[in-house]
């Protein structure tokens, strides 16, 4: 039996009769879906979004990256975008790509994994085979995920159905490296399920699959990766605050080290981290880690150095205030860039919304631009973004970098400087480098 269901998959790859759904259809689960939908297998896209839904089936995308046309083809073609659970019934493969993000004390909020868990369980047959790709703590797929399938469905995995771990590594905005061109990471329960769920990969993936013996193997792979990254950032964070009072230029010495042709990769201050992965992941393996009796020391201490620029950024903006003769109180802000990286739409975890709650909270008054996101929601209200960096300026008494879109170097500083209220410019992002006006108050991270 065990046999049966493995061979009969890989028959089914081979062929490319098998079909695929995809659970929740955000920036990992759509781009994921088109390229299976490309590669002539037939996609079930499904997620609990009807406005999701809607979009996609009026073949319009709602990802920068993924065109209109493409989704128009795909629908065409092989592609069913459905908030209708019962439809994952008809599908061989089931991956589930749901948001996992963090409960307020910072420990794992798996409800979303669960509840995929449960539309899978309720609609599962002999002979399918599950996959996560969501971010999660080692161990979620064995301990959690084949309980909640196996106990929910009465079926078995080996038996009845296989399960793999696959850490989804999407970077939103990267025109280089997307689903096709980067390597992916495989872990099944067994070997087994390795071999199967790496040969549905290798259909899309052309940069290679990795397979790695055990689901916790490639879950804490995921992890290492963006903590490498956040205990970095984490480090230049602190380099840029200890400059600052040393009165040295961490971008000019960024620049310098740099030309170290080996041992030095540069990584540069900002007012914080955000998107799905990097400001999360570390308490993911930090409530691992404390399930057996261990603090990350380093790992947490990363976070609390990342979590202080978002109020560094704004001390400067008081501080600039106060030099120009305002307090902040009742001041003008402009809050310039909402999303959480460079030329995309994406705002989650964005270091912006805790600037502009803080601000808010400090008794300022804000507006926002961004040219890829028309509208934002925090704790403290909803905010549109004004339509040019010309309204953003007119009237302020301070505007705050906090996204370096490619469109923000290019704009004349000069006219818009003279629209301001008080003339004061704090840049968390080096958009102005070298940038001199003599009315101006500039300060940078």
């Amino acid at each position: 039996m065990k046999q049966n269901i493995y061979e009969n998959l890989k028959k089914k790859i081979k062929s490319k009769d098998a079909k695929i759904a995809i659970l929740g259809l955000g920036y990992v689960g759509l781009p994921l879906a088109v390229e299976f939908s490309k590669n002539k297998f037939n996609v079930i896209g499904y997620d609990i979004s009807e406005d999701r839904i809607s979009i996609l089936n009026n073949g319009k995308s709602y990802i920068k990256g993924i065109s209109d046309q493409t989704i128009k083809e795909i629908i065409k073609k092989n592609f069913n975008p459905t908030t209708d659970a019962k439809l994952l019934k008809e599908a061989d493969f089931k991956i589930i790509c749901v948001p996992t993000p963090l409960e307020k004390d910072k420990t794992p909020d798996l409800k979303y994994i669960k509840s995929a868990a449960a539309a899978i369980s309720k609609n599962i047959r002999s002979g399918q085979f599950i996959i996560l790709e969501s971010t999660t703590f080692p161990g979620t797929t064995e301990n959690y995920l084949k309980i909640w399938l196996e106990e929910s469905s009465g079926l078995t995995v080996g038996r009845d159905f296989g399960l793999a771990f696959s850490p989804e590594r999407m970077d939103p905005g990267n025109k280089k490296y997307g689903v096709k061109n980067t390597p992916k990471v495989v872990g099944g329960l067994t070997k087994e399920d390795t071999e199967v769920a790496a040969m549905l990969y290798e259909t899309v993936v052309k940069a290679g699959v990795i397979k790695v013996s055990k689901p916790r193997i490639a879950e804490a792979t995921k992890l290492l990766e963006n903590i490498f990254r956040h205990v970095n950032i984490a480090l230049i964070n602190e380099m840029a605050l200890v400059f600052e009072k040393l009165d040295i230029d961490v971008h000019e010495v960024i620049k310098a080290s740099s030309t170290k042709p080996f041992g030095f990769m540069p990584f540069y201050p900002g007012p914080g981290v955000g998107g799905h992965c990097i400001p999360l992941d570390p308490y993911y393996l930090s409530f691992a880690a404390r399930q057996k009796g261990m603090r990350p020391q380093f790992i947490e201490l990363s976070g609390e150095i990342n979590d202080y620029m978002k109020i560094h950024a704004v001390n400067l903006v008081e501080e600039g205030l106060n030099q120009l003769g305002k307090p902040i109180r009742n001041s003008l802000v402009g809050i310039m860039g909402l999303s959480y990286k460079k030329d995309i739409n994406d705002p989650r975890e964005s270091p912006a919304i805790d600037i502009l709650i803080d601000i808010i909270e400090r008794g300022a008054k804000v507006k926002v631009y961004d040219p890829y996101i028309k509208e934002i929601h925090t704790k403290v209200g909803s905010f549109r973004s004004v339509s040019t960096p010309d309204t953003l300026f007119k009237g302020s008494d301070a505007v705050i970098i906090v996204t370096d879109h490619t469109e923000f170097n290019n704009l004349d500083y000069d006219s818009l400087i003279k629209m301001m209220r008080k003339k004061l410019i704090v840049d968390t992002r080096d958009v102005l480098g070298k940038y001199k006006n003599k009315d101006l108050l500039y300060f940078k991270i």
